[in-house]
């Protein structure tokens, strides 16, 4: 082979090398979930969110750990030191980092403790409105017929009765407890998502892959579980991202009102209560808890939004 044949060869097996390369390089799958974490991954409002409610979790996991280290704990009155000359909270200082309740407890501790109780609450009572909303939605959605006209007129009656009034009648009648509010709460919270769900489902049910499914013999368990419901799954994240922040407001309202977390128990909402009092006089017993409920509230709220922009096509090219 003569020099140019060669020269011309080894020119084509170069361009053909180069031109191989961004061909090999494009044809690269991703998933919606793998393109929904690169769009959060860049979104600023995510990542405010995430770093907000990773800060709030670890403080309340931490909170035995800084109550050792102070040598305060939760319910522990400080008499002595803990309290003015006129018997009052005193205010923030090297020895209370955010001062003390009326009966002379460090509240930076409490508070740590108390976002502990909301955030179990939250996660609790979401994770029982998650469990009831979907597969209540998915019955109604995919059996249809009777069990959607019962389910939808069940819906209809919880929604037509006052969601506080309700709890606090309950709560009332059975006593305080934290189980009881977790239950409470998540129990009267699965409405909204059974709707979503199921208007999800009836849209989803009659395409090709459902009814292929069908051809082959799967059952309708089958079907709406590892069919129907990975379908419907970003709606359900969404809302169970917003649903965090909800029940730990309710938590804190009914702890507030004295029908929630039962004292002593390091409570947001009994805080709150217990500082009301002061709020003039010694501001910071109601601030510090007041503001750990909006910071957590914020931190959710601001996840889900980011969640629901990035999960739902039809505001993807809007955002």
């Amino acid at each position: 082979m003569s020099m140019p044949e060669l020269r011309s060869a080894g020119m084509s097996e170069t361009l053909i090398e180069e031109g191989d390369a961004p061909a090999s390089k494009k044809i690269q799958g991703r998933s919606p979930w793998r393109l929904a974490y690169e769009r959060l991954r860049t979104d600023r409002a995510a990542k405010i969110a995430l770093a907000t409610i990773l800060v709030i979790v670890l403080l309340a996991i931490l909170a035995p750990v800084f109550a050792k280290i102070l040598g305060h704990g939760p319910n522990q009155q400080f008499i002595d030191i803990g309290e003015n000359a006129n018997g009052g909270p005193v205010p923030p200082s090297g020895t209370f980092w955010l001062g003390t309740d009326n009966n002379g407890r460090d509240l930076f501790i409490r508070t740590l403790y108390g976002a502990r109780i909301s955030l179990i609450v939250g996660v609790l009572a979401t994770g029982i409105s998650v469990v009831l909303g979907v597969v209540l939605g998915l019955a109604a959605g995919f059996i249809g017929g009777l069990v959607d006209t019962v389910i939808a007129r069940l819906i209809d009656v919880m929604l037509s009765i006052p969601f506080l009034i309700l709890a606090i009648s309950i709560a009332y009648i059975s006593g305080p407890s934290l189980w009881l509010v977790i239950i409470i709460v998540g129990v009267l919270s699965f409405t909204y998502l059974a709707r979503i769900v199921r208007g999800q489902v009836i849209s989803i049910k009659s395409r090709e892959f459902i009814e292929a499914a069908r051809a082959l013999g799967a059952r309708p368990w089958r079907i709406m579980f590892v069919d129907l419901l990975p379908n419907v799954m970003a709606q359900v994240i969404v809302y169970a991202t917003l649903l965090i922040p909800a029940a730990i407001v309710f938590e804190a309202s009914l702890s507030f009102l004295g029908v929630g977390v039962r004292p002593p128990t390091p409570s947001l909402g009994l805080m709150l209560a217990d500082g009301r009092e002061y709020v003039f006089l010694s501001p910071w017993t109601a601030i510090f808890a007041g503001l750990a409920i909006l910071l957590m509230s914020f931190g959710f709220n601001l996840l889900g939004d980011a969640l629901r922009d990035t999960l739902d096509p039809r505001l993807r090219g809007a955002s």
